[in-house]
């Protein structure tokens, strides 16, 4: 069989080991974490994170649900019907759940917080860098369908308040779309991804909730007591094809793609055992089961296979109920941007401060005005292609297909590589005097590969002694059941 080698040269790249600070810039605003220290105790002892069981289920729901709601209508629709939307949801839930569990077994065993850490520390140089990549990409993509949404749902408001007919032709120029998602980019969004922290973000993610909630209710209501003038189109009672069924999967993926963020929720937990995570995500996903499943469902069955890609566009613009659910469409969208941009905005810092050496200490000088262009570049561009791409759609079938990498793709290769590091560990030899010794540094010369700490991170005590020169300890991926055992020095 051949070797495999964890993340075992810290110095490629030429690294600092305080360039990993954007491990704290990624953790989610809801999540309370503090970086683990040399000595700090084992899980469930004092330096225990401050979030509760029923708190990470919220918070895991909250990263869940979103803008993505409103696609799953036509999801269903592309899928072929009910059935086959409810078959495909219920299968690829097997694998969301999985892939949390394994990203919570990888942290805990490899002592990362963040998502792209674990698959560094676990599958790699290589694997790491494409994992930032694509969470760069990935966020990049959202931001541009949430400027989209915005431009949907304002069209529908303006129509109803300016009482003029919806489309070109017509129209006063401050109504034009581009006008007034350019507008509302300008004034709303870009002041809030400038600041440096957003912790204050935190306090609009209740509201973001309640919309998601209410547009919910609001399609299962409107599909019980339909208006008059709204009459379904063709309902579809088979797929017309396998094709047809997975080309709904991008879709279902946006939707309950939260394994980004899942791992600092994890670590935030009193008591962050896989066990009580299972259970945890588990829950959770049940919850968000049901809000899409709800919303899928009632919203495909009241207009059929002529819902919109968004489905509140299918509704009238007169309809009031609907008009305040896109205004909670828009407020959460507005608050919703800046969080995704700074988690974007930090892996690129990241992967600059990395390649170029520099420690985060050495480079405060310039990190503003580099975080200004760096806001400036991405909002811009954002922009620019949500004025010019206007279906929903198409930008849901790409992102949605990196949201498949993050709940597929990289947690089953940090799988892999965990089972290949338990088959390749070396039989420990027996001394003279009979006695099994434990694995030591030559091992990393043979085929027993480690779970070193993500090169470039300084959140604990092991990165810390790279910065010092010494080596750093080495925690093997087949000690992780014992590591409560094994004491203080293990950890």
């Amino acid at each position: 069989m051949a070797q495999v080698s964890i993340n075992r040269d810290l110095g490629e790249w030429g690294l600092s080991t305080d360039s990993g600070e954007r491990a704290r810039l990624l953790q989610s605003p809801s999540v309370d974490i503090a970086p683990k220290s040399d000595g700090e105790a084992s899980p469930g002892g004092p330096g225990r994170g401050t979030t509760s069981t029923l708190g990470a289920i919220f918070i895991v729901v909250n990263a869940c649900l979103g803008a993505g709601l409103l696609n799953f209508p036509a999801a269903f629709s592309t899928a072929g019907g009910v059935a086959a939307g409810i078959t495909l949801q219920m299968a690829m839930l097997v694998f969301i759940i999985s892939g949390l569990v394994i990203l919570a077994y990888c942290s805990q065993a490899s002592n990362e917080r963040t998502y792209q850490e674990v698959v560094w520390a676990v599958c790699g140089k290589l694997t790491g860098v494409l994992c930032e990549v694509a969470i760069a990409t990935y966020t990049f993509g959202t931001c541009i369908a949430f400027l989209i949404i915005i431009g949907d749902q304002q069209d529908k408001i303006i129509a109803v308040m300016a009482k003029e007919p919806e489309g070109p032709g017509g129209s006063p120029w401050y109504t034009d779309r581009k006008f007034t998602i350019s507008l509302t980019a300008f004034l709303f969004i870009l002041p809030l991804s400038i600041p440096r922290e957003i912790g204050f973000q935190k306090y609009a993610s209740f509201l973001s909730v309640v919309g998601t909630w209410y547009v919910t209710a609001i399609v299962i209501i409107k599909y019980i007591w339909p208006d008059k003038e709204m009459t379904p189109a063709d309902i579809l009672n088979r797929p017309a094809s396998w094709i047809a069924v997975f080309n709904a999967m991008p879709t279902i993926c946006f939707g309950f793609q939260c394994h980004v963020s899942s791992v600092p929720v994890f670590n935030s937990m009193q008591r962050p055992e896989v066990k009580t995570w299972g259970g945890v995500v588990t829950a959770a996903m049940v919850i968000a089961l049901a809000v899409y499943m709800g919303t899928g469902v009632c919203g495909f069955l009241t207009f059929g296979a002529a819902v919109d890609p968004d489905v509140l566009l299918s509704y009238p613009s007169e309809d009031m109920a609907v008009a305040v659910a896109r205004a909670f469409i828009i407020l959460s969208v507005l608050t919703s941007y800046p969080i995704l941009h700074f988690c974007g905005r930090a892996v690129i810092e990241g992967l600059w401060l990395r390649y170029q050496g520099m420690p985060v200490e050495e480079d405060v000088g310039r990190e503003r005005r580099r975080r200004v262009l760096q806001t400036l570049v991405w909002f811009l561009l954002t922009l620019l292609l949500a004025l010019f791409i206007p279906d929903i759609g198409k930008v849901i079938s790409v992102i949605g297909g990196l949201a498949a990498c993050f709940i597929f793709v990289f947690p089953g290769l940090c799988l892999i590589q965990a089972k290949l590091s338990e088959m390749e560990e070396v039989k420990p030899a027996r001394n003279s005097a009979g006695v099994k010794s434990g694995p030591t540094h030559v091992d990393n010369l043979n085929s027993a590969p480690f779970l070193l700490p993500h090169p470039g991170s300084a959140v604990d005590g092991r990165r810390k002694s790279h910065a010092t020169g010494k080596p750093p300890r080495l925690l093997h991926l087949s000690t992780f059941p014992c590591l409560d055992a094994m004491g203080k020095e293990c950890r």
